[in-house]
């Protein structure tokens, strides 16, 4: 049975991130699911069971025993493991791109003592800045090389609160009981990459920049529908 694609954007974007890759699946003949986290991390924390539950509610209408592949991009890579324990239907593999890898086992911290250094001056009563304007103009126009997707990707980052960067994640032990793997786009993430290696996982390399996959969806979709069908 083939399996659906779920393809998962960090809390910190929206899912216009994944929208054209999911088109390009879908041409392909996957059947694709795009669940929304742009509203999940906007009540209390921990926020990590409302991820899990807006990825559940997104397979509502998938049948029963339909396997399925997660694809995680960037930060929401560190919530796999818990939406894996919290799934119904079976998950053929699972799929990190250009991701933050959790934890072999325990908890996983959503972001580095170095990271919140960085981030809690930007706070505001709480809550931070859209991510792309955590950065310069430099290091953000890159990202979107001129795609038109640029006004839409950045209207619907939502402001996420500071507490959501201080929760942890929970491991669940035997989350990995799948084929997993890494897709590369570029520093620095190329860490994890050889990270993801060193677990055993296969690791693929498509040359860019972190949101390279509104940039080259049809590459993208290329190198999911292959790390998902070999083990």
């Amino acid at each position: 049975m083939q399996p659906t694609f779920v393809l998962v954007h960090s809390p910190s974007v929206g899912p216009s991130t994944w929208r054209p890759v999911a088109d390009h699946l879908t041409a392909a003949g996957y059947e694709v699911r795009l669940p929304s986290l742009v509203r999940v991390c906007s009540g209390a924390p921990p926020f990590w069971p409302a991820v899990v539950g807006a990825v559940r509610d997104g397979l509502a209408s998938l049948p029963a025993g339909r396997p399925v592949v997660l694809v995680a991009h960037s930060n929401a890579g560190l919530f796999v493991p818990a939406i894996r324990r919290g799934l119904d239907h079976p998950v053929a593999g699972s799929v990190f791109v250009d991701a933050a890898l959790p934890a072999r086992t325990g908890s996983t911290p959503v972001a580095t003592a170095g990271l919140l250094e960085f981030l809690r001056p930007k706070a505001l009563n709480g809550r931070l800045p859209r991510w792309t304007d955590w950065w310069d103009e430099a290091d953000v126009a890159p990202m979107f090389e001129g795609t038109a997707l640029r006004e839409t990707v950045v209207g619907e980052q939502p402001t996420l609160p500071l507490s959501y960067y201080e929760q942890h994640v929970p491991v669940p032990g035997g989350w990995d009981d799948h084929p997993c793997s890494y897709l590369l786009f570029g520093p620095p993430y190329d860490d994890l990459a050889t990270e993801a290696g060193e677990r055993g996982w296969r690791v693929a390399h498509l040359p860019g920049a972190h949101l390279h996959q509104i940039v080259d969806p049809a590459g993208t979709a290329r190198h999911l529908i292959e790390l998902a069908a070999r083990p």
